[in-house]
């Protein structure tokens, strides 16, 4: 890979993350619970990692405000249109990976 310039690889992470975000926007099947045992993050996280940046750069957003970007919609509202409750299978596996 050729030598990429700091503006040139900002814009390509940032391309990447909302990318990320329409997919898991559109893909309203996958549950949070799924997303953290399979690969150890979920939407909050990254509604969260989302904040964190924003407030190391001396802005304020919420977390809920973050959510609603992840989300695409207010978090209650997704929640109750897509959420549904972890089966005993998927709450097992998150105990098992996540008991530390």
């Amino acid at each position: 890979m050729s030598q990429i310039d700091e503006k040139t690889r900002t814009e390509l992470e940032a391309a990447a993350f909302r990318t990320l975000v329409d997919h898991l926007q559109t893909r309203t099947d996958v549950q949070n619970i799924d997303l953290m045992n399979l690969a150890g993050f979920c939407r909050n996280c990254l509604s969260k990692w989302y904040a964190a940046a924003a407030k190391d750069k001396g802005l304020d957003v919420s977390y809920d405000e973050a959510r609603e970007k992840v989300y695409g919609m207010p978090y209650e509202d997704w929640k109750a249109k897509y959420q549904s409750e972890a089966n005993a299978e998927q709450k097992a596996m998150f105990e098992k990976i996540h008991s530390h």
